[in-house]
């Protein structure tokens, strides 16, 4: 059917996406030099330009979600698909026969041939040709122990939504579900939860390999501040606000909150926005019923600079990657070098499990100044960002998963 084309009226007309359009007279021309992926833009003096980009409040569970009921929405929208059960590959550890020759034992053909001879054994088994060892092993020649240094495995660190019911132990007298029967397992060490959610606390839990990096993260001398989003049985008075902001008295001693923000609520539930800088058991719900008010619903939204992530349901953990635990060691204050092992740099790591009596370093101001700003209303950013990138990768490509170990 033909129609009759349609005059339109006389208005500035919208720049045309053809690139043979002539840009208009009092445009000022956009001069682009070729730039490569990667490279940063320069400020007039030179320097690179710090990139200073806000935290994209879409990939994690921020305050607002928790009262406007998005949350709860999210555990039943089935296009928010779970993440990948699957631990992140580790480096290959090295052959025996270097590691011995590394250490001076002789070189790398007689290594062979003592293991071939049954004169070398790994924690008391004979050794064989292409044996590969790791941090914590014994390794002996002619049956007398071997002194060789192995770097320890790098620190590894989940983000666990925990859900209400569930204990945070690893052997619960009462036979309750435990948050460790979810989680993967290593293949060396065990997993140790940084702090504690009661039973019926749900929300961001975090689990690292790491002794080092649980311990300052817990410390109240650290400064780590939890977020929590707080349901009250009836609302909070300005007495009562400024009463928990100075401190209150509870069994164990004085306990303040950092902040306190109204978020609104529904009847006689009223929905409050609090931070605190360390974990006593049940410290937040103490403090609440320490002012004359129950606490109904008690939620986890940040540890540090640590979100629970968008799309994260409850009961299931993701691995963060190694960028994103850099920077969560880094705000907790451990020196670079070690914090990429995940142990003390001067430990050593030595097979036989001794270690260096090497004191750590500490820099001027490293207790009191590892303090987080709030992600929320900074833009710092938060950690997580490079693994939820991945996660978002996986999910729009799903294809079959290398085999391979990562170096």
């Amino acid at each position: 059917m033909n129609e009759e084309p349609i005059e339109m009226p006389a208005e500035p007309a919208a720049p045309a996406t053809d690139a043979k359009q002539t840009p208009q007279p009092d445009a000022e021309p956009r001069s682009r030099g070729p730039r490569r992926r990667g490279m940063r833009r320069l400020s007039e003096d030179g320097s690179p330009r710090p990139r200073a980009e806000p935290p994209p409040r879409e990939q994690v569970y921020a305050f607002a979600d928790v009262v406007a009921g998005q949350l709860d929405e999210d555990e039943n929208n089935a296009e928010l698909a779970p993440p990948k059960r699957v631990l992140q590959p580790l480096p290959e550890t090295p052959k025996l026969h270097k590691v011995l020759a590394q250490a001076g034992m002789g070189s790398r053909l007689e290594m062979e041939q003592l293991i071939l001879e049954g004169r070398i054994s790994v924690n008391n088994e004979p050794a064989h040709i292409g044996q590969r060892v790791q941090f914590g092993d014994q390794v002996k020649v002619n049956g007398k122990p071997i002194r060789f240094r192995i770097e320890p495995p790098a620190a590894r660190v989940l983000a666990y939504h925990k859900p209400a019911g569930e204990v945070v132990t690893m052997d619960d007298p009462e036979n309750r579900p435990t948050v460790f029967r979810k989680l993967p397992r290593l293949p060396q060490g065990k997993w140790q939860s940084v702090g504690r959610l009661d039973l019926n606390t749900e929300g961001l839990l975090l689990f690292t390999s790491s002794g080092d990096l649980a311990n300052r993260l817990m410390h109240p001398r650290f400064g780590m501040e939890r977020e929590y989003a707080v349901r009250v049985l009836g609302a909070l008075s300005n007495e009562e606000k400024q009463q928990l902001l100075d401190g209150v008295t509870l069994d164990d001693g004085v306990a303040a909150f950092g902040a306190i923000e109204d978020g609104g609520g529904e009847g006689a539930n009223c929905w409050y926005r609090v931070t605190i800088a360390e974990g006593r058991n049940r410290e937040v719900r103490r403090m609440i019923e320490a002012v004359g008010h129950a606490v109904s619903r008690l939620i986890r939204i940040r540890y540090g600079a640590m979100v629970l992530p968008r799309g994260l349901k409850r009961g299931t953990w993701m691995e963060l990657d190694e960028r994103d635990i850099r920077a969560l060691t880094q705000a907790a204050g451990m020196p670079q070098v070690a914090a990429a092992r995940g142990e003390r740099k001067s430990g050593g790591g030595q097979a036989n499990g001794r270690r260096g009596s090497g004191k750590k370093a500490q820099g001027p101001g490293r207790d009191s100044g590892t303090a987080q700003p709030d992600p929320m209303k900074t833009s710092v950013g938060y950690i997580g960002a490079d693994s939820f990138a991945r996660q978002r990768r996986e999910r729009q490509n799903p294809g079959p998963r290398r085999s391979g170990r990562r170096f």
